[in-house]
């Protein structure tokens, strides 16, 4: 079993979110269109930088196995959501380096197979309560 554990602290300012994992702190926040402050990413670009995080590192972990020549890999990702309608994620991915074209192919198989695009593309469960400090 594997446990991920973090910690979302909203002050005193509107919107602005102290996200905590570990030693590590990272700012989430709304645009100030919407009345945040823009301090910090959205929680949407959150989910998109998970995904976009995972995959890059388990194609360069992969490669690194494999032997094979990757210099950089760039992700880019949108999320488009429409109401009523099931959020759509589109991940392009460029690897550089020295590669064949089967090589590739088989990067971008693996690239379905980083452990976030399985979390977000399966079923999950999200159990909520209240607690005490």
């Amino acid at each position: 079993m594997s446990v991920t554990t973090l910690t979302a602290v909203l002050g005193e300012e509107d919107y602005v979110v102290s996200l905590n994992a570990r030693q590590h702190e990272v700012l989430a926040d709304e645009p100030e269109e919407i009345g945040g402050k823009d301090q910090g990413l959205t929680p949407y670009e959150l989910i998109l930088g998970g995904l976009g995080s995972c995959t890059s590192i388990t194609l360069k972990m992969y490669a690194q196995r494999k032997g094979w020549k990757v210099d950089d890999i760039d992700v880019k990702l949108e999320m488009t959501t429409e109401k009523g309608e099931t959020p759509v994620i589109t991940r392009r991915i460029k690897v550089h380096g020295d590669l064949a074209p089967d090589q590739c192919d088989r990067l971008l198989q693996i690239a379905n197979s980083c452990p976030v695009h399985k979390l977000l593309a399966n079923p999950i469960n999200i159990e909520s309560a209240l607690f005490d400090v």
